[in-house]
């Protein structure tokens, strides 16, 4: 079994690494998906998030109205009131959907697509909390492996910018959203350093494709020297 951590920061590619290793035999989630289920109306996060924000952030049809909430955490400076309560209820989602995989296929590959594995690690700090996302080398807590896919800053912009636009966003709109979005994320090169795999998504598809398929193979035989019980707490 082996448990692995993919991420990138947004428009890096990390949807398209997650969509091809699933399509290669990899059980996969993503932390947004996780995100948005615990967030919906008659969870506990929900409740909480509306306690700490308050009403503004709810939508005429009763649930969170996220654009607003996206506005009060990145330009009002409240990014680190939002993850403090989102991160640990997604990590110990994520936690219990590994644990399920692995009693199903203990040889399985495990992959959590998020764009914030080291930035919840270094927010954790910040607030003082004892969870750690990697701990040092050797010491890994949430992830026997990690994978960073990077790309250069303005090719992620523009990424993200198309995407967003074509959602009723505008380019200008979208492209300075991404920035902000940005500015919150550890850089590349940093990430890079403590990643065990580097995926560099500045080419076509094809090439991006060919780094995946090398990947895969590395992790599907690397599941089966991680023994169940010392790779799960």
């Amino acid at each position: 079994m082996l448990r692995v951590g993919l991420t990138g920061g947004l428009g890096s590619g990390k949807s398209t690494v997650a969509a091809r290793l699933r399509a290669l035999g990899a059980q996969v989630i993503e932390a947004d998906e996780l995100g948005r289920a615990l967030m919906e109306p008659g969870q506990p996060i929900f409740a909480e998030i509306v306690h700490v924000f308050g009403d503004e952030v709810v939508g005429a049809d009763g649930r969170l109205n996220r654009s607003r909430l996206a506005d009060l955490a990145f330009r009002g400076c409240r990014l680190q009131d939002l993850n403090a309560i989102v991160h640990p209820a997604v990590i110990a989602a994520q936690r219990e959907w590994m644990a399920q995989v692995f009693k199903r296929d203990p040889a399985a590959v495990a992959v959590v697509e998020s764009a914030l594995i080291f930035e919840v690690e270094r927010d954790a700090r910040a607030r003082g909390e004892s969870e750690g996302v990697l701990g040092r080398r050797g010491d890994r807590r949430r992830f026997d492996r990690v994978v960073v896919v990077t790309a250069p800053d303005e090719v992620k912009i523009a990424r993200y910018a198309a995407r967003i636009s074509s959602e009723g966003t505008a380019g200008e709109a979208a492209k300075a959203d991404a920035r902000v979005r940005l500015a919150h994320q550890i850089p590349d090169v940093e990430k890079a350093a403590r990643a065990d795999y580097v995926l560099e998504n500045t080419a076509d598809l094809e090439s991006l494709y060919d780094q995946v398929g090398d990947l895969w193979l590395r992790l599907k035989a690397e599941s089966n020297k991680i023994p169940q019980n010392l790779s799960l707490e």
